[in-house]
């Protein structure tokens, strides 16, 4: 084969891994630049193009398959921008149907005897090789997501926010703090809801499922009703001030931890209603909430930019 039949193979084997509309055009151009560097390296040794030149150029030229990528549109599924965040979302979402998994499976030998091996087993097939579906619904999720702000939100103007805005304004603000005063009635005394609805005459058994224990009442019930009220005059200052301080946004950390901590008491220290029904629903959503504030405040924490030199030395 002659110099030129090797650039034509080889801008051949580029073309074909190409789409139809843009195969021709491409091998024009390819060829062309290939016999242009190819007369300049024969120039340069001054001799002729020969076989082995040419096969030595086009090998430091690359792969036909690496080389038409360069030519092919680019397909991004995940954007550069998400990788971080798809990676870390990967691996919350993992460890935790992992953890639970586990937890699933370390119940049965528990109650039947302990084979550490069958549990181990029984995680890895049951739980580890089906969480697979985790990652796979996330590139779809975060591929719909570049795909739609390429389409729609490319030209978007970015628009400054102030950090300390209030989140959904007044009106949300306003709304929430009605929301904890009609919350803290029906607390104290659950039972007022059948009152509301029945006008007093629901069964006894449903007074009964609302009714709270007296160790509830007098042990956690008072810490758990007053650290709710207290956010009804934080609110009311946000709403003044018509914005988050860093004294306000401090306090309102703290005053969800201290709930936090009052939730997880009430739910690990014996029954809160009489009833085990609702105690059961009741100790499930306060877990519920105890464990979407703490994530919530956690992705807070992860979110916030502060700036400040790093504590890196640098030689």
């Amino acid at each position: 084969m002659t110099a030129n039949e090797i650039i034509d193979c080889y801008v051949a084997d580029v073309a074909v891994q190409l789409p139809r509309e843009l195969r021709n055009d491409v091998a024009f151009e390819l060829r062309a630049l290939l016999q242009e560097q190819m007369q300049d390296r024969a120039d340069a040794l001054g001799r002729a193009a020969d076989t082995p030149m040419a096969t030595d150029m086009l090998r430091a030229f690359g792969n036909p398959r690496d080389v038409a990528a360069r030519y092919l549109p680019a397909l991004t599924i995940i954007e550069p921008a998400d990788g971080y965040k798809f990676l870390r979302v990967t691996a919350i979402g993992l460890a935790a149907i992992w953890v639970l998994g586990l937890l699933k499976h370390l119940q049965q030998p528990i109650q039947s005897g302990w084979d550490l091996l069958s549990v181990m087993g029984q995680w890895w097939v049951g739980t580890v090789i089906p969480s697979l579906w985790w990652p796979g619904l996330l590139v779809v999720m975060f591929g719909i997501g570049a795909w739609t702000r390429r389409r729609w939100l490319q030209d978007a103007e970015w628009k400054p926010l102030a950090t300390d805005r209030l989140r959904g304004g007044r009106a949300a603000l306003v709304i929430g703090v009605i929301g904890m005063v009609c919350g803290l009635y029906v607390l104290i005394e659950p039972s007022r809801v059948l009152d509301i609805f029945w006008g007093g005459r629901a069964a006894p058994a449903a007074y009964q499922a609302l009714t709270y224990t007296e160790a509830f009442l007098q042990r956690q019930a008072p810490w758990l009703f007053a650290l709710i009220a207290l956010n009804i005059p934080l609110y009311i200052s946000v709403i003044i001030k018509g914005r988050w301080t860093d004294q306000l946004q401090t306090l309102e950390k703290s005053l969800a931890l201290a709930d936090c901590a009052a939730m997880a008491w009430a739910v690990a220290d014996g029954p809160i209603f009489l009833a085990t029904s609702s105690d059961q629903t009741a100790k499930v959503l306060m877990t519920l909430i105890i464990a979407s504030t703490l994530v919530y405040m956690l992705v807070r924490k992860l979110r916030s930019v502060r700036p400040a030199p790093s504590q890196q030395s640098y030689s």
